[in-house]
């Protein structure tokens, strides 16, 4: 189904350690709107997408999301190593760092830990399809925001790579609808589902 290359999507070359950047960046990969939740959606809802090329699209964006959590994980990782119990102490690290130490586990910046909630699966075509719509534009306001609080360079560009893609699958769910949409017929989608419904509106 596809390649995994044994290289980062985009380069995180991180000088300067630092725990408190660790704190709020860690929402997107275990927060609501974060890249786990992403992919774990994507990947869910393809299966019941009736039309091909949909299906295609839920898989490459799904994929594509998995690459962006070993991404925020890579951040993460670079942004709390060698650490020194002041420094943990100090940024306010040290409550993750109790039940954590520094390993990398999918919480929001809030401290709740990654829930299943946070993945909209309906198993309807529209529904599903604006659903990831919603889903892309909230990440990419997450990045806008941790980017109005970040001034590290090294940190603030591959968040800046993420927010981009983030906009281009937005692009390609919006072409996911009007493939749909273009596929309607008398089997309207908003009025009934043919797989469960038999008579015709």
């Amino acid at each position: 189904m596809w390649i995994y290359e044994k290289k980062l999507q985009y380069p995180v070359k991180i000088k300067n350690p630092n725990a408190a950047l660790a704190k709020i960046i860690i929402s997107q990969l275990g927060g609501p709107d974060g890249e786990l939740a992403a992919s774990t959606r994507y990947l869910s809802q393809r299966f019941s997408m009736p039309y091909r090329e949909v299906a295609g699209i839920l898989t490459d964006v799904g994929t594509e999301e998995l690459a962006h959590v070993e991404m925020i994980s890579t951040i993460l990782y670079q942004l709390t190593r060698n650490l020194t119990p002041e420094e943990i102490k100090k940024s306010g690290f040290d409550t993750y760092f109790v039940d954590h130490t520094t390993g990398i586990y999918p919480v929001a910046a809030a401290g709740v830990p990654f829930d299943a909630k946070y993945i909209g699966v309906k198993g309807d075509v529209f529904a599903d399809l604006n659903e990831d719509l919603a889903a892309e534009q909230k990440a990419r306001v997450t990045y806008d925001n941790l980017l109005r609080l970040i001034d590290d360079p090294d940190v603030c560009d591959p968040i800046r790579f993420l927010r981009e893609r983030e906009i281009v699958h937005y692009q390609r769910f919006g072409d996911a609808l009007r493939i749909s949409q273009d596929k309607m017929d008398e089997k309207n989608f908003y009025g009934w589902n043919p797989s469960f419904d038999k008579k015709v509106h």
